[in-house]
């Protein structure tokens, strides 16, 4: 089987290298970033750089490739919503506009964000869920997932993971949370938090890839801390100062939901860190 994947970043390069040296697919790897092309070499068996908005290439790219993973991020310091334009909306604009000319492509599988539910106070929320995107970036995060799906039919079946925050090897929970120990955070923390391990990321495509999976699916773990419970947990298991909490100023998350992992459960899929390792 051959695969492109659009945008090998952490995610990416990670299913890169398990669909070439574990699967044996044979996978062209792409990145706006011409310095990474040494490094994808190793994990994919050929390497382009492209821009998500290059049609022409981005044609020629996917002559002949029978699944898309589209697993790219919005690049620079500053990611904005202008940067979110261009890596997602784009992307899928350009995807959008090509694939009725490719039928050889049988499924996209991307890789958005639970983010898109928006704030909802806590509330359990599942696929049929609406969302409610509280910032422009979110927007246009689910503007991207509308796109993809508008081009899904018979022959092309098109999946959508709603991810929770990333997390894994080199990106460790107690690593992302460290650098706040000790620090004073505006807000009482009482927010949920979901997040991903990457080996469940990886585990979640192939089985998206292998079962031909179409739709929505979340794909968060089963814990559900908030915010504040997690870090509390990971300060002491790591001996870190703990965060303190301003509760006289707002929280600062843009997004608050209990977020159901059942579908992508009842499509049979094991998670292999069903709960956040601390």
């Amino acid at each position: 089987m051959k695969i492109t994947i659009l945008g090998c970043g952490y995610v990416g390069t990670a299913v890169a290298r398990y669909w070439t040296q574990t699967i044996g697919l044979t996978v062209t790897a792409t990145t706006t970033t011409p310095e990474k092309s040494q490094s994808l070499q190793v994990v994919a068996n050929d390497v382009e750089v492209v821009k998500g908005n290059d049609t022409n290439q981005l044609r020629a790219i996917l002559q002949g490739q029978e699944v898309i993973l589209l697993s790219v991020a919005a690049q620079g310091r500053v990611r904005d919503a202008q940067a979110y334009q261009q890596a997602y909306l784009e992307t899928a604009q350009t995807l959008a506009s090509i694939l009725p000319e490719l039928p050889e492509i049988k499924q996209l599988i991307y890789t958005g964000s639970y983010a898109v539910y928006g704030d909802q106070n806590g509330a359990k929320v599942d696929e049929s869920s609406p969302a409610f995107p509280g910032t422009d970036k979110n927007k246009i995060l689910l503007e991207t997932e509308e796109t993809l799906f508008n081009i899904a039919s018979d022959q092309l079946k098109v999946c959508i993971f709603r991810l929770g925050g990333i997390y894994g090897e080199g990106r460790e929970i107690h690593n992302i949370f460290s650098r706040l120990a000790g620090k004073t955070r505006p807000g009482d923390g009482n927010y949920i938090t979901h997040w991903i391990h990457l080996d469940d990321i990886v585990g979640a495509i192939e089985f998206a890839r292998k079962n031909k999976l179409n739709g929505l699916y979340n794909l968060v773990d089963q814990s559900n801390y908030t915010i504040r419970e997690l870090v509390d947990l990971v300060c002491k298991k790591h001996n870190l100062d703990p965060i303190l909490w301003d509760e006289a100023q707002p929280n600062q998350s843009p997004y608050n939901v209990k977020v159901s992992n059942q579908k992508i459960i009842d499509a049979g899929y094991q998670f292999l860190h069903p709960y956040t390792l601390i």
